[in-house]
C-alpha cells in the first residue's frame, strides 16, 4: 500500500491538477460503469464531531472519502476538516493507496465549482457574490477568478468583523473584494457562489436577475439548504449526482425537481446555459468519484516523482 501524507499530498496538488481531475470525474459519473452508493453520514463518540463516507467504483476505480468535520477541534488549535481517501486495488481487493487529502479537499471542492461553473455562466460575467468567509470560500472566489476576469467579488458575511477580515483576505491576494449586504450582492451578481453551512434559504429569490449562474456547495446532509426553492421553477437544474442531489443535496427542497447531471453537459449529451437571460443553478452534494480522481491524479504525480529520482 502507497502512503501519501497530508504533506505530500498538499505539495502536489494544484488548482490545474485539480481542475482536470474534477472534469474528469464529472464525466465517469455518467458512464454506464460509474457505480456510486449512498452516502452513510455518522458522528463521533461528541455528537456535534460529524463525518461522512461516500464510496464509489468507475472503469477503472473503486474506493472510498472519509470526510470528518470536527468542530472540537477549535480548542486543539487543529482545523475542523479532515479527509482521506482509500483506493482499492481492483485485482486483490486490498488497500493499494491512503491519500491524507484535507488540503486537497479544498481545492477538489472549488474545482467542481469552477468546472460547472465555467460550463454554465456567461462568458462576460464579471460580478461575483459570494456567501460565506470560511476557509472554503476563500478557495471558491480564486477559483472563479479563474475562469472569469471578475471587476467585482461581493461578500456577504453573518459576521461583520470576520466579513472584514476575510474581504481583506481576498483583497491581499488580488480580487477586488468588498463586503455588501445580501439584496445589493444578490441583485448585482452574474455569479452567485453559497459555501454555508445554512439550514435556511440566504436570500428572497426575486433578488436574482436573469442571467445569473448559482453554485450551491454548502448543502451536502439532510436539512441543509442555502437557496430559496421558489427560484427552482425559474431557473434550470444541474447538480453532480441527481439521486444523491434529491436525497441530500439542494434540491431536496426541490419537489419534481428535473435534474441535469453536469458530466452530461461536458460530454456534450445536454445542453447547459442556451440563452443569456438563463438562470442556472448547479448544486455540489459532492460524489466520491471526485475524491478518487482526485486521489489518483495527486498518486500518478506522486509515482511519476518517485521513477524521476530513481
Amino acid at each position: 500500500m502507497i502512503l501519501i501524507t497530508e504533506d505530500q499530498s498538499a505539495e502536489i496538488v494544484t488548482p490545474e491538477l485539480a481542475f482536470a481531475a474534477m472534469r474528469e470525474a464529472f464525466i465517469a459519473a455518467v458512464s454506464p460503469s460509474a457505480a456510486i452508493f449512498p452516502v452513510v453520514l455518522g458522528h463521533g463518540s461528541d455528537p456535534q464531531n460529524r463525518f461522512t463516507v461516500k464510496s464509489a467504483a468507475g472503469a477503472e476505480l473503486a474506493g472510498l472519502k472519509v470526510g470528518a468535520y470536527f468542530p472540537t477541534n477549535d480548542d486543539r488549535g487543529l482545523p475542523r476538516h479532515a479527509s482521506t481517501i482509500l483506493l482499492i486495488d481492483q485485482s486483490t481487493g486490498r488497500i493499494s493507496a491512503l491519500v491524507e487529502g484535507s488540503a486537497a479537499n479544498c481545492y477538489r471542492t472549488a474545482a467542481a465549482d469552477e468546472v460547472a461553473t465555467d460550463a454554465l455562466a456567461r462568458s462576460d460575467a464579471e460580478v461575483l457574490t459570494l456567501f460565506g468567509t470560511g476557509h472554503q470560500a476563500a478557495y471558491e472566489a480564486r477559483a472563479i477568478s479563474r475562469i472569469r476576469n471578475l471587476a467585482r467579488v461581493l461578500v456577504v458575511g453573518r459576521d461583520a468583523g470576520r466579513t472584514s477580515d476575510f474581504v481583506a483576505k481576498l483583497r491581499q491576494s488580488g480580487l477586488p473584494a468588498k463586503a455588501e449586504d445580501a439584496e445589493t450582492a444578490v441583485r448585482a451578481a452574474d455569479i452567485i457562489v453559497t459555501v454555508t453551512t445554512a439550514t435556511a434559504p440566504l436570500f428572497k429569490e426575486e433578488w436574482v436577475q436573469p442571467g445569473t449562474h448559482i453554485s450551491s456547495m454548502g448543502s451536502d446532509a439532510t436539512g441543509k439548504q442555502e437557496l430559496p426553492p421558489a427560484l427552482f421553477t425559474q431557473a434550470r437544474l444541474f447538480c453532480d449526482l441527481p439521486e444523491q442531489s434529491l436525497r441530500i443535496g439542494e434540491f431536496q427542497h426541490a419537489a419534481d425537481a428535473q435534474l441535469t447531471a453536469i458530466g452530461s453537459v461536458l460530454n456534450g449529451n445536454a445542453r447547459g446555459r442556451e440563452r443569456d437571460r438563463d438562470i442556472t443553478i448547479f448544486d455540489s452534494s459532492g460524489i466520491s468519484l471526485q475524491d478518487l480522481h482526485m486521489a489518483q491524479a495527486i498518486l500518478s504525480h506522486f509515482t511519476e516523482s518517485d521513477k524521476n529520482q530513481c
